[in-house]
């Protein structure tokens, strides 16, 4: 799948969520929404991740952004990480990465060297309409929070 570009609508879905509902992107309307899609719990790169997401929770809330985490882990182990994170916001569940296919965030990939396919750290922002507001791909979890919060304006509290 080609990648998705500021003013496309994003393409809605429904998977499993790591406190047992179902999700639908559709759902969380009129709320700005921050999807990030990472690779797999539990590994340095994606809790990285998602400590830096959990910390800046409050203030991406207030900004009226709600944050959900996708993944091609099962909903058993998206549960599992996400109570071992303490993650105040929700990770949904992609194990045949249909939806991470839609977003143009799964496909070949280059780490450490060598080529695989799978997941390319990605984030997209959506607006309350359903239209993508920012699309950045192969992003690097170190900073990378960080480096969002100041392009949408949100101020993270200092380490």
């Amino acid at each position: 799948m080609a990648n998705l570009k500021p003013g496309d609508l994003a393409p809605d879905f429904t998977l499993e969520s790591d406190d047992g509902p179902e999700l639908t992107l559709s759902d969380l309307r009129p709320l700005k929404v921050i999807l990030y899609a990472y690779p797999a719990a539990f590994t340095p790169g994606c809790s990285l991740e998602a400590q830096d997401f959990r910390d800046g929770y409050a203030e991406f809330e207030a900004a009226g952004y709600a944050i959900v985490g996708i993944s091609p882990d099962t909903a058993e182990r998206i549960a599992a990480f996400s109570e071992s994170m303490e993650l105040p916001f929700t990770l949904v569940a992609d194990p045949d990465h249909k939806v991470l296919d839609q977003y143009g965030a799964w496909g070949e990939k280059t780490v450490f060297g060598r080529k695989s396919v799978g997941v390319i750290r990605s984030t997209f922002v959506i607006d309350g309409d359903g239209r993508l507001t920012l699309a950045d791909y192969a992003v690097k979890a170190p900073g990378h929070v960080e480096r969002l919060a100041d392009e949408l304006g949100v101020t993270l509290p200092s380490a």
